[in-house]
């Protein structure tokens, strides 16, 4: 019986798509965890004393890697929603 409705959607024009392809959304979950790296390199670093300076707040992990990181990870979502498959 499901068949049967498919196949009458398909001759009304009336075929269910995704907005996206697979490999759209495989390149958003990849951009989403580059980010996620990203905003959790860039935590952290700060003092349980406002009177004590703590140096890790100006690691290099924190002013380079992280923002890096996170610059990429919307580089690689803007390329998952921009990209566009072979046709078929």
């Amino acid at each position: 019986m499901e068949n049967k409705t498919a196949i009458q959607q398909e001759e009304n024009g009336k075929h269910f798509q995704f907005a996206f392809g697979r490999i759209n959304y495989i390149l958003m979950i990849a951009g989403l965890v580059v980010l996620a790296l990203g905003y959790i390199l860039l935590s952290g670093g700060g003092s349980d004393d406002p009177n004590t300076f703590n140096p890790a707040m100006f690691d290099t992990r924190r002013l380079v890697v992280a923002p890096i990181l996170i610059v990429l990870g919307f580089v690689v979502e803007i390329v998952a929603i921009m990209y566009k498959g072979k046709k078929e």
